[in-house]
């Protein structure tokens, strides 16, 4: 079988699943946060409790929240901060003592919509997450792409394009300021509203303020898709994905698939705009089904 597993910021989860994609079981347990060796041992232990509770061994395939410095392979680019400059995949090694392969947890996300999900029978995937981060993940043929660089997708720490007097490059967890993540995040999303009422919500509180009706909130919504657009933009223009998956919590917002499309279409350079935008159709599993096709061949 197939074992998957998604190392994020907020929670670890499992996967078994068949070489045809049918899932066995799946666990799920909150991330130690900035434990390094805690994570380790609790990715072991799930692994270790996939496999009895199956009664089958598995390949296992490791999604990280950041990436693998190619040459050197010391964690970089990680929201989860503890990662950086760690031995990831040498350590993970030496816990688990067997083969295994590391990669971005949005490559992973990517080639599991590529394999499986909304971009099947599409060649270039662009999946992008706007979830408690920004992120995006590419998949060519149904393989994730990274380049020599291992930081395809890495669309969440380009800035804000064409912005205007108001928006004020903000300091991002990277070191730098202006990034893409601090505008179009969900967490981004909520200090927004925090910023203009002193009050914190919850994002889908936002929204169901502005499906009620509420003038500011709706004001707030269409500058966040007038944003994400403009970073979309910037992808278009460059790549021109053949399909554009959307995953975090904010693709979960129904409005996203009716106002991003024309706000898109308004800010490519392109005098049309076709591409498909999609919501996962794995949602949140995404990530973990990527880790575990990383052994599909």
């Amino acid at each position: 079988m197939l074992i998957g597993i998604d190392w994020g910021g907020t929670k670890i989860e499992g996967v078994a699943m068949e070489p045809d994609g049918r899932e066995l079981l799946r666990l799920r347990q909150d991330t130690p946060r900035h434990d390094y060796d805690g994570c380790i041992r609790m990715i072991g232990e799930m692994i270790g409790a996939l496999e009895e509770k199956t009664g089958k061994t598995g390949s296992v395939g490791i999604g990280i929240p950041g990436s693998l410095e190619p040459k050197s392979r010391l964690g970089k680019g990680a929201s989860s901060t503890w990662l950086l400059g760690r031995p990831v995949e040498h350590d993970l090694h030496a816990a688990l003592k067997r083969p295994l392969r590391v990669e971005n947890d949005a490559d992973c996300f990517a080639a599991s919509e590529a394999v499986d999900g909304a971009g099947v029978g599409h060649n270039v995937v662009f999946a992008v997450i706007l979830g408690s981060g920004a992120g995006a993940g590419i998949a060519v043929g149904g393989r994730a792409h990274h380049g020599p660089n291992n930081s395809g997708g890495e669309w969440g720490h380009n800035p804000l394009p064409f912005p205007d007097v108001t928006e004020v490059p903000r300091p991002c967890y990277c070191g730098r300021h202006g990034c893409m993540e601090t505008w179009v995040s969900g967490r981004a999303f909520e200090a927004e509203y925090s910023r203009h009422t002193n009050e914190e919500l919850k994002a889908r509180a936002i929204i169901e303020k502005m499906r009620a009706g509420d003038r500011l909130c709706g004001l707030l919504w269409d500058r966040y898709v007038d944003r994400v657009a403009r970073g979309l933009a910037t992808v278009v223009n460059t790549l021109d994905p053949d399909i554009l998956v959307m995953g975090g919590g904010m693709s979960n917002v129904e409005e996203l698939y009716r106002d991003l499309p024309p706000a898109l279409a308004k800010r490519t350079f392109s005098t049309v705009f076709h591409t498909p935008i999609k919501p996962a159709v794995h949602g949140d599993s995404s990530g973990v089904r990527g880790a575990a096709w990383l052994w599909r061949d």
